[in-house]
């Protein structure tokens, strides 16, 4: 019975056969990691320089058209996002709230991500505020703490809702958000703030009670606990048509007589 062969294979042809028949896939790839990683490294030389070049300018701009320069120029980069930010606070200065607002909302659109995302809308509550509508800045500020749980405007923005419902007169409501900030952020700014909220909440409903009478003992008359009353008599009035008495005159002493 025939016994079948092993074939023996030999790497070094195998390499030569696959690179024979995929040299131009293989040039082709090698082409394109080469590109790429060469485009890469000049995106980030790019990126960088364009940082640095923000940067500067944005240090050297001290106004509001300073600041839309830089916006205008590097509007993709960190130094844009700061430069709006100042920019909304020149606005607010000037209260023009609601173009401040306009300009952080550009900052939320391009840069939703930022580390200063959050004090963005801060300002913007602030702004609703200084505007009147109470009720659009408490909701403001109710979505940042609630959003940003850990971050350091969470505590902030839990203390203007306390100043916000204190002027609404919403004082139970006021105490249970200053109890979270007690509980939750200790270690902040606002626990102190809290704190001493949480005092003046506590005079005040103390001023406001009510005095507690006790009630009478059983067995005891009205009376004792009641002091008597004083009756004042009316004052007698003269009769009418009644001669007035006048004092007498005294009599003229005798004149001694020679």
């Amino acid at each position: 019975m025939p016994i079948a062969k092993e074939l023996s294979t030999d790497p070094a042809l195998e390499a030569q056969v696959f690179w024979f028949k995929y040299r131009r896939e293989i040039a082709i790839l090698l082409i394109l990691a080469i590109v790429a990683i060469f485009a890469t490294a000049g995106y980030r030389f790019y990126r960088d320089r364009r940082e640095a070049t923000a940067a500067t300018l944005f240090a050297a701009a001290k106004t509001p058209a300073a600041y839309e320069e830089v916006i205008k120029r590097y509007g993709d980069t960190a130094a844009a996002a700061s430069a709006y930010l100042l920019l909304a606070n020149e606005e607010r200065k000037n209260s023009k709230y609601a173009e401040a607002n306009a300009t952080l909302v550009k900052i939320l659109e391009k840069f939703p991500q930022h580390e200063l995302a959050s004090t963005a809308r801060m300002a913007m509550a602030a702004n609703l505020e200084a505007m009147g509508k109470q009720d659009e800045a408490l909701a403001t500020y109710q979505q940042i703490a609630s959003a940003n749980a850990g971050n350091f405007n969470a505590p902030m923005a839990l203390i203007e809702q306390v100043h916000i419902l204190q002027e609404k007169n919403r004082i139970d409501d006021a105490r249970r958000i200053c109890e979270t900030i007690m509980t939750q952020y200790r270690d902040s700014y606002a626990a102190m703030e809290a704190g001493q909220l949480l005092r003046t909440f506590s005079k005040s409903a103390k001023l406001q009670a009510p005095p507690i009478v006790a009630p009478p003992k059983p067995g005891s008359s009205a009376s004792a606990t009641v002091p008597p009353t004083m009756k004042v008599l009316p004052t007698a009035q003269p009769a009418p048509n009644s001669p007035s008495l006048m004092p007498a005159k005294p009599s003229p002493a005798p004149s001694a007589q020679p």
